[in-house]
């Protein structure tokens, strides 16, 4: 059975941890790779390095988790964007492996 993804962007890397340690703990989920953007206006923003944290489940744990973590993300530097997918196409699921953390 295909995984579900969800896709929890924030402002942050201590933040991308926080919220992925609570979605972990309120979810049966695993992490796929962190991945950066460092936008144009980043010196505009509350911090200037954003972060994705990626989950995969069932669609219910992956719910669970993003809740969490958007959650935690809120009480810290922020959250930028959230959004589940529930059964990601190949290429999709493709793209998500990219990680330019790997990037200097």
């Amino acid at each position: 059975m295909e995984e579900a993804v969800g896709m929890l962007e924030v402002f942050g890397l201590a933040t991308a941890f926080a919220a992925a340690d609570a979605g972990c703990k309120a979810a049966n989920v695993r992490l796929e790779t962190f991945d950066k953007n460092k936008p144009g206006n980043a010196d505009e923003l509350p911090v200037p390095l954003i972060v994705m944290v990626k989950f995969r489940g069932t669609v219910s744990d992956v719910k669970a988790a993003l809740e969490a973590g958007r959650a935690k993300a809120e009480t810290l530097a922020g959250v930028v964007a959230v959004h589940e997918i529930a059964r990601p196409e190949d290429g999709t699921n493709k793209m998500l492996k990219l990680c330019a953390f790997d990037k200097k």
